[in-house]
């Protein structure tokens, strides 16, 4: 020891002290703004993957890259399937990214994780009573119970034998990256901000509502529902898988039905 009460091996230029490395930055949730700006380049990566496989379609077809061609092409059933399934794998990428600036893991991040039975009975029964109602109204207002256009696109998927791609896009593709968007990232950005849980939940039903711009304003008011009623189970249960599976649930009977309906 010196006299200032200094170990010598302090002073000792071949011995310098062993450096103090800064403590590991803290995990962290993205906020509004960080959850906003992500998710709008989560949507973007996913609109980017559709686009692609649009255009692929128009060339392997021989077709133009019109307002005309486009619209031919995206009223396929194969494009429609295949662009949806493409949407999938770009969406998971920026998410890995922006999660991993969190130093959380990504399935905790975005709430995957299991609930009890109990919860997915009590799920569906919401669900179908929800979805009941609106057909009743629907019904009631001598409406469709169905898109319309969603009947073309069946048979337009039966005619080059993809209604089985068709199937997997809409009841796994589709709720699996538009949950992992809605209730996984916005929901849990979002909730832990000013918002709270219940202005996450209003606010990421409004995005996942605007997303489906390709229905009319009585079909859009039922998918704002449906919206709500899974943002609320993902608040009380914790769980995005519980989300996941209802949404791919309503998407397949939902693709059932049209069926259906179309003959």
């Amino acid at each position: 020891m010196n006299h200032e009460g200094l170990p010598m091996d302090a002073l000792n230029p071949d011995n310098p002290p062993a450096s103090l490395e800064p403590p590991p930055r803290p995990p962290r949730v993205w906020k509004f703004w960080g959850t906003a700006v992500w998710g709008f380049l989560i949507f973007a990566a996913m609109f980017v993957g559709q686009v692609a496989v649009i255009v692929w379609r128009i060339i392997a077809q021989g077709g133009e890259l019109s307002a005309a061609g486009i619209t031919h092409v995206v009223a396929d059933g194969l494009t429609i399937s295949l662009s949806v399934l493409a949407g999938l794998p770009m969406v998971l990428l920026v998410l890995w990214f922006a999660i991993r600036r969190t130093r959380i893991s990504f399935a905790d991040y975005l709430g995957l994780r299991g609930t009890s039975w109990r919860n997915v009975i009590i799920g569906i029964v919401a669900l179908v009573v929800l979805v009941g109602a609106w057909d009743m109204v629907s019904r009631a207002a001598g409406r469709e119970v169905t898109p319309g256009f969603m009947g073309d696109v069946l048979k337009s998927a039966q005619e080059h034998s993809a209604l089985w791609l068709l199937v997997i896009a809409f009841a796994v593709a589709a709720p699996l990256w538009e949950e992992l968007f809605a209730r996984g990232w916005l929901y849990r950005g979002w909730s832990e901000s000013r918002l709270g849980p219940y202005g996450a939940i209003l606010l990421s039903s409004l995005v996942w509502t605007v997303m489906h711009l390709q229905y009319d304003w009585f079909f859009l008011c039922q998918v704002l529902t449906i919206g709500l009623l899974f943002g609320y189970l993902r608040f009380r249960t914790g769980s995005t898988w519980l989300t996941i599976l209802l949404h791919g649930l309503n998407n397949f009977a939902a693709t059932i039905q049209t069926w259906w309906l179309a003959g």
